[in-house]
Protein backbone atom coordinates (compact mmCIF):
# COMPACT_ATOMS: atom_id res chain seq x y z
CA UNK A 1 0.00 0.00 0.00
CA UNK A 2 2.83 2.36 0.90
CA UNK A 3 4.74 1.46 -2.25
CA UNK A 4 1.60 2.26 -4.26
CA UNK A 5 1.48 5.76 -2.77
CA UNK A 6 5.09 6.39 -3.73
CA UNK A 7 4.56 5.13 -7.28
CA UNK A 8 1.44 7.30 -7.66
CA UNK A 9 3.32 10.39 -6.47
CA UNK A 10 6.25 9.60 -8.78
CA UNK A 11 3.92 9.31 -11.79
CA UNK A 12 2.21 12.57 -10.88
CA UNK A 13 5.57 14.31 -10.55
CA UNK A 14 6.81 13.00 -13.89
CA UNK A 15 3.65 14.23 -15.64
CA UNK A 16 3.94 17.66 -14.05
CA UNK A 17 7.63 17.96 -14.93
CA UNK A 18 7.02 16.94 -18.54
CA UNK A 19 4.58 19.88 -18.90
CA UNK A 20 6.94 22.44 -17.32
CA UNK A 21 7.98 24.95 -19.98
CA UNK A 22 9.44 27.80 -17.91
CA UNK A 23 11.53 28.33 -14.81
CA UNK A 24 8.41 29.57 -13.09
CA UNK A 25 6.75 26.19 -13.79
CA UNK A 26 9.76 24.38 -12.27
CA UNK A 27 9.58 26.55 -9.16
CA UNK A 28 5.87 25.78 -8.79
CA UNK A 29 6.56 22.03 -9.01
CA UNK A 30 9.34 22.36 -6.43
CA UNK A 31 6.91 24.03 -4.01
CA UNK A 32 4.20 21.48 -4.73
CA UNK A 33 6.33 18.41 -3.99
CA UNK A 34 9.18 19.52 -1.73
CA UNK A 35 7.81 22.38 0.35
CA UNK A 36 8.52 21.75 4.06
CA UNK A 37 5.03 22.77 5.09
CA UNK A 38 2.75 21.57 2.32
CA UNK A 39 4.85 19.51 -0.09
CA UNK A 40 3.51 16.15 -1.27
CA UNK A 41 6.72 14.34 -0.34
CA UNK A 42 6.66 15.96 3.10
CA UNK A 43 3.07 14.81 3.60
CA UNK A 44 4.01 11.30 2.54
CA UNK A 45 6.88 11.26 5.04
CA UNK A 46 4.46 12.26 7.81
CA UNK A 47 2.52 9.04 7.28
CA UNK A 48 5.46 7.04 8.74
CA UNK A 49 4.06 7.23 12.26
CA UNK A 50 0.90 5.45 11.21
CA UNK A 51 2.78 2.45 9.76
CA UNK A 52 3.78 -0.68 11.67
CA UNK A 53 7.30 -0.53 13.08
CA UNK A 54 8.60 -3.23 10.74
CA UNK A 55 7.54 -1.20 7.62
CA UNK A 56 8.83 2.23 8.66
CA UNK A 57 12.51 1.73 7.73
CA UNK A 58 11.80 0.51 4.18
CA UNK A 59 9.08 3.13 3.57
CA UNK A 60 11.28 5.96 4.88
CA UNK A 61 14.13 4.89 2.62
CA UNK A 62 11.77 4.75 -0.39
CA UNK A 63 10.40 8.26 0.32
CA UNK A 64 13.92 9.68 0.70
CA UNK A 65 14.89 8.06 -2.59
CA UNK A 66 11.85 9.68 -4.25
CA UNK A 67 12.80 13.03 -2.76
CA UNK A 68 16.36 12.74 -4.12
CA UNK A 69 14.97 11.68 -7.51
CA UNK A 70 12.65 14.70 -7.63
CA UNK A 71 15.42 17.11 -6.56
CA UNK A 72 17.75 15.77 -9.25
CA UNK A 73 15.08 15.93 -11.96
CA UNK A 74 14.14 19.50 -11.03
CA UNK A 75 17.78 20.62 -11.03
CA UNK A 76 18.31 19.03 -14.43
CA UNK A 77 15.23 20.72 -15.93
CA UNK A 78 16.16 24.09 -14.41
CA UNK A 79 19.68 23.87 -15.85
CA UNK A 80 18.26 23.00 -19.27
CA UNK A 81 15.91 25.98 -19.20
CA UNK A 82 18.72 28.33 -18.11
CA UNK A 83 20.91 27.06 -20.94
CA UNK A 84 18.16 27.78 -23.46
CA UNK A 85 17.61 31.30 -22.16
CA UNK A 86 18.75 33.96 -24.73
CA UNK A 87 21.75 36.08 -23.71
CA UNK A 88 21.19 39.49 -22.14
CA UNK A 89 20.05 42.02 -24.73
CA UNK A 90 19.01 39.40 -27.26
CA UNK A 91 15.73 39.79 -29.11
CA UNK A 92 13.13 37.13 -28.50
CA UNK A 93 11.83 36.53 -32.01
CA UNK A 94 8.89 34.57 -30.66
CA UNK A 95 7.36 37.64 -28.98
CA UNK A 96 4.60 39.49 -30.87
CA UNK A 97 5.68 42.73 -32.52
CA UNK A 98 5.05 46.10 -30.89
CA UNK A 99 2.69 48.38 -32.75
CA UNK A 100 4.30 51.73 -33.47
CA UNK A 101 2.14 54.77 -32.83
CA UNK A 102 1.40 56.54 -36.10
CA UNK A 103 2.07 60.27 -36.27
CA UNK A 104 -0.80 62.57 -37.13
CA UNK A 105 -1.36 66.12 -38.26
CA UNK A 106 -1.97 68.62 -35.48
CA UNK A 107 -5.61 69.81 -35.52
CA UNK A 108 -4.56 73.44 -36.08
CA UNK A 109 -2.36 72.46 -39.00
CA UNK A 110 -5.19 70.35 -40.43
CA UNK A 111 -7.55 73.34 -40.33
CA UNK A 112 -4.91 75.54 -41.95
CA UNK A 113 -4.35 73.00 -44.72
CA UNK A 114 -8.10 72.70 -45.29
CA UNK A 115 -8.43 76.49 -45.57
CA UNK A 116 -5.47 76.72 -47.95
CA UNK A 117 -6.89 73.91 -50.11
CA UNK A 118 -10.26 75.68 -50.36
CA UNK A 119 -8.75 78.98 -51.49
CA UNK A 120 -6.13 77.37 -53.74
CA UNK A 121 -8.99 75.80 -55.69
CA UNK A 122 -10.51 79.27 -56.04
CA UNK A 123 -7.29 80.64 -57.53
CA UNK A 124 -5.88 82.42 -54.47
CA UNK A 125 -2.16 82.83 -53.96
CA UNK A 126 -1.00 81.62 -50.52
CA UNK A 127 1.51 84.00 -48.90
CA UNK A 128 3.43 84.30 -45.67
CA UNK A 129 4.80 87.52 -44.26
CA UNK A 130 7.23 88.61 -41.53
CA UNK A 131 6.11 88.17 -37.94
CA UNK A 132 8.21 91.17 -36.88
CA UNK A 133 6.46 94.03 -38.64
CA UNK A 134 6.65 97.82 -38.98
CA UNK A 135 4.02 100.01 -37.38
CA UNK A 136 3.24 101.51 -40.77
CA UNK A 137 2.24 98.21 -42.39
CA UNK A 138 0.51 96.81 -39.30
CA UNK A 139 -1.55 99.90 -38.47
CA UNK A 140 -1.11 103.16 -40.37
CA UNK A 141 -1.58 101.91 -43.92
CA UNK A 142 -4.65 100.01 -42.68
CA UNK A 143 -6.38 103.28 -41.80
CA UNK A 144 -5.25 103.23 -38.16
CA UNK A 145 -3.11 106.36 -37.54
CA UNK A 146 -1.18 106.70 -34.25
CA UNK A 147 -4.15 108.14 -32.34
CA UNK A 148 -6.75 105.71 -33.65
CA UNK A 149 -8.74 103.99 -30.85
CA UNK A 150 -8.60 100.63 -32.66
CA UNK A 151 -4.94 100.38 -31.67
CA UNK A 152 -5.97 100.06 -28.03
CA UNK A 153 -8.13 97.03 -28.90
CA UNK A 154 -5.14 95.01 -30.08
CA UNK A 155 -2.71 95.31 -27.12
CA UNK A 156 0.39 95.42 -29.27
CA UNK A 157 3.78 93.96 -28.33
CA UNK A 158 6.27 96.62 -29.47
CA UNK A 159 9.90 95.66 -30.01
CA UNK A 160 11.45 99.00 -30.90
CA UNK A 161 9.55 102.22 -30.24
CA UNK A 162 10.96 105.74 -30.75
CA UNK A 163 8.73 107.05 -27.93
CA UNK A 164 9.77 106.93 -24.29
CA UNK A 165 6.71 106.56 -22.06
CA UNK A 166 3.13 107.34 -22.93
CA UNK A 167 1.12 106.31 -25.95
CA UNK A 168 1.73 106.82 -29.63
CA UNK A 169 -1.08 109.32 -29.99
CA UNK A 170 0.03 111.51 -27.09
CA UNK A 171 3.45 112.10 -28.69
CA UNK A 172 2.47 112.10 -32.34
CA UNK A 173 3.42 115.73 -32.92
CA UNK A 174 6.93 115.35 -31.49
CA UNK A 175 7.92 112.18 -33.34
CA UNK A 176 9.17 112.41 -36.94
CA UNK A 177 7.09 110.48 -39.48
CA UNK A 178 10.12 108.40 -40.49
CA UNK A 179 10.55 107.20 -36.91
CA UNK A 180 6.90 106.19 -36.52
CA UNK A 181 7.01 104.13 -39.70
CA UNK A 182 10.23 102.43 -38.58
CA UNK A 183 8.84 101.31 -35.21
CA UNK A 184 8.85 97.51 -34.98
CA UNK A 185 6.37 95.19 -33.32
CA UNK A 186 5.11 91.64 -33.32
CA UNK A 187 2.31 91.75 -35.86
CA UNK A 188 -1.20 91.75 -34.42
CA UNK A 189 -2.76 90.43 -37.65
CA UNK A 190 -1.63 89.16 -41.03
CA UNK A 191 -3.29 92.10 -42.82
CA UNK A 192 0.12 93.80 -42.85
CA UNK A 193 1.18 91.40 -45.61
CA UNK A 194 -1.78 92.55 -47.67
CA UNK A 195 -0.38 96.08 -47.64
CA UNK A 196 3.09 94.85 -48.59
CA UNK A 197 1.63 92.85 -51.48
CA UNK A 198 -0.53 95.68 -52.84
CA UNK A 199 2.42 98.10 -52.71
CA UNK A 200 4.33 95.70 -54.95
CA UNK A 201 1.68 94.35 -57.34
CA UNK A 202 -1.10 96.03 -59.29
CA UNK A 203 -4.67 94.69 -59.41
CA UNK A 204 -6.14 92.15 -59.79
CA UNK A 205 -5.18 90.78 -56.36
CA UNK A 206 -6.36 87.49 -54.88
CA UNK A 207 -4.32 86.37 -51.88
CA UNK A 208 -4.65 84.40 -48.63
CA UNK A 209 -2.21 85.10 -45.79
CA UNK A 210 -2.05 82.57 -42.93
CA UNK A 211 0.39 82.81 -40.04
CA UNK A 212 1.12 83.45 -36.38
CA UNK A 213 0.15 86.73 -34.74
CA UNK A 214 0.78 88.18 -31.28
CA UNK A 215 -1.16 90.24 -28.74
CA UNK A 216 -0.84 91.06 -25.06
CA UNK A 217 -3.66 88.76 -24.02
CA UNK A 218 -3.87 86.81 -20.79
CA UNK A 219 -3.95 83.04 -21.23
CA UNK A 220 -7.46 81.71 -20.60
CA UNK A 221 -10.13 79.51 -22.17
CA UNK A 222 -10.41 81.62 -25.33
CA UNK A 223 -7.24 83.77 -25.46
CA UNK A 224 -3.54 83.16 -25.87
CA UNK A 225 -0.68 85.65 -26.50
CA UNK A 226 0.25 83.85 -29.71
CA UNK A 227 -2.33 82.43 -32.08
CA UNK A 228 -2.81 81.84 -35.79
CA UNK A 229 -4.88 83.74 -38.32
CA UNK A 230 -5.70 83.60 -41.97
CA UNK A 231 -6.79 86.69 -43.88
CA UNK A 232 -7.94 86.94 -47.45
CA UNK A 233 -7.95 89.86 -49.88
CA UNK A 234 -9.45 90.35 -53.32
CA UNK A 235 -9.07 93.60 -55.29
CA UNK A 236 -10.18 94.11 -58.89
CA UNK A 237 -12.70 96.02 -60.95
CA UNK A 238 -16.35 95.45 -60.08
CA UNK A 239 -15.89 93.55 -56.79
CA UNK A 240 -19.02 93.73 -54.60
CA UNK A 241 -20.41 92.48 -51.28
CA UNK A 242 -22.09 89.70 -53.26
CA UNK A 243 -18.64 88.36 -54.20
CA UNK A 244 -17.63 88.49 -50.54
CA UNK A 245 -20.70 86.59 -49.37
CA UNK A 246 -20.29 83.93 -52.05
CA UNK A 247 -16.64 83.44 -51.08
CA UNK A 248 -17.48 83.13 -47.39
CA UNK A 249 -20.24 80.61 -48.12
CA UNK A 250 -17.75 78.52 -50.11
CA UNK A 251 -15.34 78.66 -47.16
CA UNK A 252 -17.96 77.69 -44.57
CA UNK A 253 -19.36 74.86 -46.71
CA UNK A 254 -15.84 73.54 -47.30
CA UNK A 255 -15.07 73.49 -43.58
CA UNK A 256 -18.41 72.57 -42.01
CA UNK A 257 -20.43 70.92 -44.78
CA UNK A 258 -23.10 72.03 -47.21
CA UNK A 259 -25.77 72.18 -44.51
CA UNK A 260 -24.01 75.04 -42.67
CA UNK A 261 -25.74 78.40 -43.12
CA UNK A 262 -24.07 81.82 -43.21
CA UNK A 263 -25.28 85.15 -41.81
CA UNK A 264 -23.67 88.60 -42.16
CA UNK A 265 -24.20 91.28 -39.48
CA UNK A 266 -23.17 94.96 -39.75
CA UNK A 267 -20.01 95.76 -37.80
CA UNK A 268 -16.99 98.08 -37.83
CA UNK A 269 -13.36 97.56 -38.78
CA UNK A 270 -11.01 100.47 -39.57
CA UNK A 271 -9.81 99.00 -42.87
CA UNK A 272 -13.17 97.94 -44.34
CA UNK A 273 -16.34 99.86 -45.16
CA UNK A 274 -18.97 98.52 -45.02
CA UNK A 275 -17.93 95.86 -42.51
CA UNK A 276 -19.65 92.68 -41.41
CA UNK A 277 -19.33 90.01 -38.75
CA UNK A 278 -19.97 86.53 -40.16
CA UNK A 279 -21.95 83.90 -38.26
CA UNK A 280 -22.57 80.25 -39.06
CA UNK A 281 -25.44 78.09 -37.91
CA UNK A 282 -24.60 76.26 -34.68
CA UNK A 283 -22.97 72.92 -35.46
CA UNK A 284 -24.44 71.21 -32.42
CA UNK A 285 -28.11 72.20 -32.59
CA UNK A 286 -28.32 73.01 -36.30
CA UNK A 287 -29.68 76.47 -35.53
CA UNK A 288 -32.53 75.52 -33.21
CA UNK A 289 -30.74 76.96 -30.15
CA UNK A 290 -28.62 75.40 -27.39
CA UNK A 291 -26.20 76.29 -24.63
CA UNK A 292 -23.20 76.49 -26.99
CA UNK A 293 -24.80 79.17 -29.18
CA UNK A 294 -26.53 80.79 -26.19
CA UNK A 295 -29.86 79.74 -27.69
CA UNK A 296 -29.43 82.05 -30.71
CA UNK A 297 -28.77 79.30 -33.27
CA UNK A 298 -25.67 81.19 -34.54
CA UNK A 299 -21.91 81.23 -33.80
CA UNK A 300 -19.58 84.08 -34.74
CA UNK A 301 -16.76 82.90 -36.96
CA UNK A 302 -14.96 85.80 -38.66
CA UNK A 303 -14.87 89.49 -39.61
CA UNK A 304 -15.06 90.86 -43.14
CA UNK A 305 -15.96 93.82 -45.33
CA UNK A 306 -15.22 95.87 -48.41
CA UNK A 307 -11.71 97.35 -48.45
CA UNK A 308 -11.80 100.94 -47.21
CA UNK A 309 -10.98 103.52 -49.95
CA UNK A 310 -8.32 105.02 -47.65
CA UNK A 311 -6.48 101.67 -47.66
CA UNK A 312 -6.59 101.49 -51.44
CA UNK A 313 -5.24 105.03 -51.69
CA UNK A 314 -2.43 104.20 -49.19
CA UNK A 315 -1.05 101.55 -51.55
CA UNK A 316 -1.50 103.63 -54.72
CA UNK A 317 -4.72 102.06 -56.02
CA UNK A 318 -7.50 104.22 -57.44
CA UNK A 319 -10.69 103.53 -55.40
CA UNK A 320 -12.78 104.93 -58.26
CA UNK A 321 -11.54 102.17 -60.56
CA UNK A 322 -11.09 99.14 -58.31
CA UNK A 323 -12.77 97.76 -55.24
CA UNK A 324 -12.16 94.77 -53.05
CA UNK A 325 -13.08 92.73 -50.02
CA UNK A 326 -11.14 91.34 -47.08
CA UNK A 327 -11.88 88.79 -44.37
CA UNK A 328 -10.04 87.11 -41.54
CA UNK A 329 -10.31 84.96 -38.44
CA UNK A 330 -8.28 82.85 -36.06
CA UNK A 331 -7.43 79.30 -37.05
CA UNK A 332 -7.96 78.29 -33.42
CA UNK A 333 -11.47 79.76 -33.64
CA UNK A 334 -12.28 77.54 -36.61
CA UNK A 335 -10.76 74.49 -34.91
CA UNK A 336 -12.71 75.08 -31.70
CA UNK A 337 -15.98 75.28 -33.62
CA UNK A 338 -15.18 72.41 -35.98
CA UNK A 339 -14.00 69.99 -33.28
CA UNK A 340 -16.13 71.39 -30.42
CA UNK A 341 -13.15 72.20 -28.20
CA UNK A 342 -13.96 74.64 -25.38
CA UNK A 343 -10.40 75.49 -24.22
CA UNK A 344 -7.88 77.03 -26.64
CA UNK A 345 -5.00 76.06 -24.35
CA UNK A 346 -5.47 72.38 -25.22
CA UNK A 347 -4.07 73.02 -28.71
CA UNK A 348 -0.71 74.10 -27.26
CA UNK A 349 -0.17 71.79 -24.30
CA UNK A 350 1.02 68.82 -26.43
CA UNK A 351 -1.04 66.35 -24.41
CA UNK A 352 -1.13 63.17 -26.49
CA UNK A 353 -4.36 62.10 -24.82
CA UNK A 354 -5.98 65.16 -26.42
CA UNK A 355 -4.18 65.11 -29.78
CA UNK A 356 -4.78 61.40 -30.40
CA UNK A 357 -8.54 62.00 -30.45
CA UNK A 358 -8.27 63.63 -33.87
CA UNK A 359 -8.32 61.61 -37.12
CA UNK A 360 -5.07 60.67 -38.82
Amino acid sequence: MADASIDTLRSHFQARLAAAATERDVKAIDDEFLSRKSGSVTALMQTLKSLPAEERRAFGAAVNALKSEIEAALAERKAALEASRPPAGAVDVTLPGRERAAGRIHPLMRVRQDVEDIFSRMGYEILEGPEVEEDYFNFEALNMPPDHPARDMQDTLYLGAPIVGGTWGAHRGSVPESQVKAATLLRTHTSAMQIRYMKTFKPPVRILVPGRVYRRDNLDLSHTPMFQQFEGLVVAEGITMADLKGTLEALVHGLFGESARVRLRPSFFPYTEPSAEVDISCQKCGGSGCGICKHTGWLEILGSGMVHPAVLEAVGYDPDKVSGFAFGTGIERIAMLKYRVDDIRLFYENDLRFLEQFPL
